[in-house]
């Protein structure tokens, strides 16, 4: 099973960047979070992230052309603006699951908007980083159906 790691802007800012949001572990430690998770589930990983849209779409599709099975998406920003990626991932159809290290439902009004939530099967919000953990468990229980 090949899955993507995908993140979206400023989320390499992870410690620097409100922690009282965001908490204050780095994105170094996120890498090591999924990279751990990944070899005790046996998963092949790939993780990119860039604060720029465009990439973030050649991503998504460069993950169709290598074969990846799954998506797990942390957007930032870009959930509520683009509907870039939200074409890219329909028109891949990668299961995907989007996930987010804070409730964005709780916060300003603009982030309540997700448009690419339509094109996953999942969200997780809210739960720190272990949240890519549990993305990551909700998509290889829907890859295993």
């Amino acid at each position: 099973m090949k899955i993507l790691i995908l993140n979206g802007p400023n989320i390499n800012m992870l410690g620097i960047r409100e922690p009282h949001i965001y908490g204050s572990q780095s994105y170094f430690d996120l890498e090591n979070l999924v990279k751990d998770y990944a070899k005790e589930k046996g998963i092949e990983l790939k993780l990119f992230q860039s604060n720029h849209e465009g990439a973030l779409v050649d991503e998504i599709q460069n993950a169709y052309f290598q074969k990846f099975d799954g998506i797990v998406f942390n957007p930032a920003a870009y959930t509520h603006t683009s509907i870039a990626l939200l074409d890219a991932l329909k028109a891949t159809k990668i299961p995907c699951v989007e996930v987010h290290i804070s409730e964005p439902d709780s916060r300003e009004e603009f982030r309540h908007i997700s448009y690419i939530r339509s094109a996953c099967i999942g969200t997780v919000t809210g739960k720190g980083l272990k949240g890519y953990t549990e993305a990551m468990e909700l998509l290889i229980n829907y890859l295993s159906k």
